[in-house]
């Protein structure tokens, strides 16, 4: 594991933080010293949902941190210390029961990320003292999780191709112990998987799906088996029907779902987790070029499905139908995909909040529990069957997208639908970014739902 920000035990130096309800500070500050009292007054500090104040000693170092809750119980503010805290250590002193202490301690991990491959970071991450009663491991295995896919998702296309990205693969399913099968350019027509080769034909690295599998140590042969698919478009110049140039700026984040899944896989194998894992990748990068794929092409899927191109921008979807299809045949009895899928998901619900689609209510409902429970957030939206006519093609069984202007996100879930034949399966749309800082969310590449998706394995499959 990459080193994170913690020790595991106090030490002398560590200054301690005291975590305050706005409703509670009068109260709180009306029996300190005067000295106090000033500089909270002259700071505006009244326990300010993510403000922090240092105290100084007398002797110049920091005697403590006062950091304002507000009036809601959210332990994602905690990451706005490790944003904003200079480099040291820190123990949490006080801070309500209600709070988890595992949440508070994965916030800090989560703020304390910067991306440095290009460029050092400014000053070192400030360092917490691992809570006594948070679950140590779990809190490091999550936020090196978190860090992982950050890392990915920054790293620039140039750097993160798709060769680059299988070899980040092939490095995790040999630290794993994991098994990974790969089918490269034109291996993958004669391996039937004809939608990934049409999007990633015309670029200068070759197509490939990437199969990871991976048991439990000691797994029992009937083991549950869990599928998790990944778009991974390490770039997207959106093919002939091209982008502009704003459209295109943010576009290395395109392999944002392989990152996810990748992340995802990792937790599953670093824990233990007691089930046969299978994970897929579609990894492609969608370039110009004589050879590339065109609107009107009609496309035998893997599953048999002809598709007519309406859009080439619209690719995502054809890659993850082969890749569904594929990992429909392993009968899992859980499908978890992730991708940068649609722009109208974030017209829909913004940056922050990720859409699921699931016909499994079930499902949907561990999901969406598991999403408030770890504070990382996601809103169902419906996979709107009256809409599927509007995908229908004169010419094909149908077409990569709607006939209307409307509702992109759902007509992208409607659309991989037709390639599962699994009952428990959901779909994240996710947008794997974030345009400014936010507690716990440095702005950059980040991880959208993954935390509740993990939680959602560990309840339904058991702890390792």
């Amino acid at each position: 594991m990459q080193d994170l920000p913690f020790i595991l035990s106090p030490s002398q130096s560590a200054a301690p933080i005291h975590a305050l309800r706005a409703g509670e500070w009068a109260g709180w500050i009306e029996t300190r010293s005067e000295a106090m009292k000033r500089l909270a007054a002259a700071y505006d500090f009244r326990a300010q949902a993510g403000k922090s104040l240092i105290v100084p000693g007398t002797d110049g170092s920091i005697e403590r941190v006062l950091f304002g809750l507000g009036e809601k119980l959210d332990p994602m503010l905690f990451g706005a210390l490790s944003m904003q805290l200079p480099a040291g250590e820190y123990d949490l002193a006080a801070a309500p029961r209600e709070i988890s202490r595992t949440l508070i301690a994965t916030a800090w991990g989560m703020g304390a990320y910067a991306f440095d491959r290009y460029k050092p970071r400014k000053r070192p991450a400030p360092k917490l003292v691992m809570p006594d009663d948070a679950q140590a491991d779990e809190v490091r295995r999550v936020v090196s999780a978190v860090h992982f896919a950050r890392d990915l998702i920054n790293t620039p296309a140039g750097d993160m191709g798709p060769e680059a990205l299988h070899a980040v693969v092939a490095s995790l399913a040999k630290e794993c112990g994991a098994a990974l099968e790969a089918v490269v350019g034109a291996e993958l027509l004669e391996q039937r998987y004809p939608l990934v080769h049409a999007v990633g034909r015309a670029a200068a690295e070759a197509p490939r799906l990437l199969h990871l599998s991976w048991s439990a140590p000691n797994a029992p042969a009937d083991a549950p088996i869990v599928a998790i698919v990944g778009k991974g478009v390490t770039f997207d110049t959106g093919g002939l029907d091209l982008k502009t140039d704003s459209g295109m700026r943010l576009m290395k984040k395109d392999m944002g779902g392989a990152a996810h899944a990748l992340a995802l896989a990792r937790l599953a194998m670093q824990a233990g987790l007691p089930v046969r894992l299978e994970l897929f990748l579609p990894i492609v990068e969608n370039a110009v070029s004589a050879a590339s794929f065109r609107p009107g092409d009609i496309i035998k899927s893997r599953k048999g499905l002809t598709v007519e191109v309406d859009n080439t921008d619209a690719e995502g979807r054809l890659i993850l139908a082969d890749a569904l299809t594929r990992a429909c045949e392993e009968k899992p009895v859980l499908i978890l995909d992730f991708a940068t899928l649609t722009g109208a998901a974030r017209v829909a619900l913004g940056p922050e909040l990720p859409p699921l689609f699931t016909d499994d209510e079930a499902l949907a409902a561990d999901l969406l529990k598991a999403s408030s429970e770890s504070f990382d957030p996601m809103w169902r939206l419906p996979l709107w069957a009256p809409y599927e006519d509007n995908m229908d093609s004169a010419a094909a069984d149908l077409k990569n997208t709607g006939d209307a202007g409307m509702a992109g996100a759902i007509y992208g879930a409607l659309f991989l639908k037709k390639f599962v034949d699994v009952k428990a399966w959901a779909h994240f749309d996710v947008y794997a970014w974030n345009g400014k800082d936010k507690p716990a969310r440095p702005a950059g590449a980040d991880a959208h739902a993954l935390r509740a998706c993990w939680q959602v394995l560990k309840q339904r499959f058991g702890k390792a």
